[in-house]
């Protein structure tokens, strides 16, 4: 059990950065894009870091107050569980 939890956490913090990325792509194309709620939900449920990575470097989502507030709150909650979990 102890090496599933970091092997998830990396996956899901790569497919959320990968989210981001692609729909920062779309954005900028005017394609199809990404709901802002699977995006929020991938941090929720553990990609918080690669979210936040994401939002930074390609300057996406940063002005909307859903993101900028959940996104942090999530990766917040990930850290403390993961602290819990190992100490």
């Amino acid at each position: 059990m102890n090496h599933v939890f970091p092997v998830y956490l990396a996956l899901v913090n790569i497919v959320a950065f990968h989210f981001y990325r692609i729909d920062k792509q779309r954005a900028r194309k005017g394609q199809w894009r990404i709901r802002e709620d699977q995006l929020v939900m991938l941090a929720m449920i553990g990609g918080g870091i690669g979210a936040l990575l994401a939002m930074r470097l390609f300057h996406h989502k940063t002005r909307h107050v859903k993101f900028t507030v959940l996104v942090p709150l999530f990766t917040l909650a990930w850290c403390f569980f993961a602290y819990m979990l190992y100490f």
